[in-house]
Parts: structure tokens; sequence; C-alpha cells
């Protein structure tokens, strides 16, 4: 039998009621779509894709995987955005999607792979206990800090290593753009991983002098990176651990290390590169900042995930200043980039 009867107009309110549902629905299943995406990563779609338009049947021989379900990934891709159905079961790669291929500049492939890897994931489902108890989620869930946890998984680490690296050509641009190394000799990036920041620095500036220093198991991917750019004669990798102490420089560059600690640690890090500074020496920090409570802000976001993967917070400028002060060290300088992040520049006092 057919169906029968009209529905009610919804009032205002109903209505409004419904956007409300369907709005903290979509909030409730982000991670939906971020194992949506990594499995997009994972199967390769968008290098794939790359030549032109292909059917889920081509992307399943290519990848040995089923042919149904990798379809079905790709139309929920397509949904997404991240590709586009040109009719007959064949998907073009959309700009979107364009992010997802592996080596193209600011590249999020690897990102992709490294949020729902067992390392944050796992620790993301710890949350509310981490909240609970104070934070760090690693600790919880993997019995150990995520930097403990990559010296023990090295693939893992490593895929979290070139993550940083290519999410560092959001701020790379700029910051040779904006920095002004006259005077520096010797930069030194302290966790820099692959060393993409302080490869880009020295590239620009011919006659600097470069060092990445992080733990064992990372530096040796700087090393083969330098290598790519050209700069080996230019570039130390150093292992070490910057709680213990740091190579002399007149320059630090600081991306993204901050907000992994708790202020006792930055505190340490901090005075242990004054302690090692050449007498001018200057820093750059690079890092999101808290805005104004109460407003749309990535940064109170992304204090979600250091909450839930390590004992370090995003912190608004006031907090940053109150460790600069504490260490040795003053706040010259301040500017946006076109990204979430901000340069900061100190110099030792």
């Amino acid at each position: 039998m057919p169906l029968t009867g009209n529905l009610a107009q919804p009032s205002p309110a109903e209505e409004q009621a419904v956007r409300h549902i369907d709005t903290v629905f979509q909030m409730l299943t982000g991670h939906w779509v971020a194992q949506t995406v990594r499995a997009a990563a994972h199967l390769r779609i968008a290098d794939h894709l790359a030549a032109g338009d292909r059917t889920a049947d081509d992307v399943a021989r290519r990848e040995r995987s089923d042919p149904a379900t990798t379809y079905r990934l790709m139309r929920a891709c397509a949904s997404l955005g991240l590709l586009a159905h040109e009719g007959e079961g064949r998907f073009t790669l959309t700009p979107l999607g364009e992010v997802l291929r592996e080596g193209v500049p600011g590249s999020l492939r690897e990102a992709a792979l490294a949020q729902g890897a067992p390392g944050h994931w796992q620790s993301w489902g710890v949350f509310p206990e981490a909240v609970r108890v104070g934070g760090n989620g690693s600790e919880l869930a993997l019995g150990e800090s995520l930097f403990d946890y990559f010296g023990k998984n090295p693939a893992e680490a490593a895929l979290f290593s070139k993550a940083m690296s290519n999410m560092t050509g959001l701020v790379v641009e700029d910051t040779v753009a904006l920095l002004d190394l006259a005077g520096a000799e010797r930069v030194v990036d302290l966790g820099g991983a692959d060393g993409a920041l302080v490869i880009a620095l020295m590239r620009a500036h011919p006659r600097l002098e470069g060092q990445v220093f992080d733990l064992p198991h990372v530096v040796g991917g700087a090393e083969q990176a330098a290598a790519r750019a050209g700069v080996s004669d230019r570039f130390t990798p150093v292992a070490g651990d910057f709680f213990e102490g740091v190579p002399e420089a007149d320059y630090y560059l600081l991306k993204w290390v901050l907000h992994d600690w708790a202020d006792e640690q930055c505190r340490t890090i901090l005075a242990n590169c004054r302690e090692a500074a050449r007498p001018g020496a200057r820093m750059l920090v690079i890092e999101a900042l808290v805005g104004e409570t109460g407003g749309p802000d990535p940064a109170a976001v992304l204090d979600m995930n250091m909450l839930a993967v390590s004992s370090g917070q995003e912190r608004d400028l006031g907090e940053f200043d109150a460790l600069f002060g504490a260490t040795g060290w003053k706040r010259t300088d301040i500017r946006p980039t076109r990204s979430l992040y901000s340069l900061i520049e100190l110099e030792a006092v």
C-alpha cells in the first residue's frame, strides 16, 4: 500500500531544534570522517587518481583491496568533496583531495595516517578520563608518554615526523619571508623532526649553519632531508634531550615544541636554551595562540588534542610571556602567519 497522510509543517522552533540536533550529530561523528580520510590515505586513492579518472575496480586492483568496499569508501570520499563522481562508477580527484597526495606541498597524507594511528587514536579513547585526572591521555592509554611510545614504535614515529614536516609547510614560507637572521651564524632547530624549517632557512641564507637537535630515533631523518636539499656541508644532526641541555647557538627555533609540555617542563627547555645561548642570542617560537574565550577558536580545540596526547597545552600570549620572563627571555616581536600559527621572536636578557 502507498503511504498516506501529510507531515505537519514544522514551527520555527522545531526547525531550529532539528538544526541543533544535526549540528551536534556532526560533532559526535567526526571520528567517522577522520577514519574515512585515513582509509583513503592508506589506500593512496588520491595518488591513484592524480593522473585522471578511475573506477573503484581500478583502485582495488592496484591496492589488492575489495572492490565493493573500495567503491563504498570512494563514494563516501565524494560525499566529503575529496573526489568527484563522473558517472558510470568513475571518480576524479578534486582540489580538496589533492591535499592527500603524497609529496605535494602541504600534503596531509601522513597527518591523516598519524592522527588515526594507535598512538593518537588510543589516547583519544580515554579522553574523558584524561579530563577528570588532569590530562595526558597517552599515559592512561599507552602506559607511557607519546614520545616514549614512539621510541618503541619506529614506524609510527617516522610517520608522525613526516606529518610534522609536511605541516611545517604551513609556516615555512612565511617564516623565511619574515625572519631577519642578520648576525646569526648557527641556528638550532630544537625538536625539529626532519628539519624542514631549518633546512628552508639554510637554503635562503647560504652562509647559515644549521642543526636539528632531537631524539636519537628522529635525527636520522633530518640528516637524510639535509642531503636531499643539498645542504649537508652546513648541517649537523645532534641527538639529545632538551631537558638535559642543548647545543650552543645564536638562534634557536622552537616550532610546536612548547605546546607539548607543562609549564615546568617548558621553563626547563627555555632555561637550558638561555644557558647555552651565545651573547645576543635570539629565539623564534612558533605556536597557536588561544584567543578570547567564547568565540570560535581553532586553538582552543587544538588544546583538546594536547590534553589527549601529551602533558602540554595551548596557551594565550600572556601565559607565554610568563614562561619567557621566568627563564631569561624577552618577547621583542610577534607576527601572525597565513595559518593558525604565530611567529614570536625573543631575545636573551
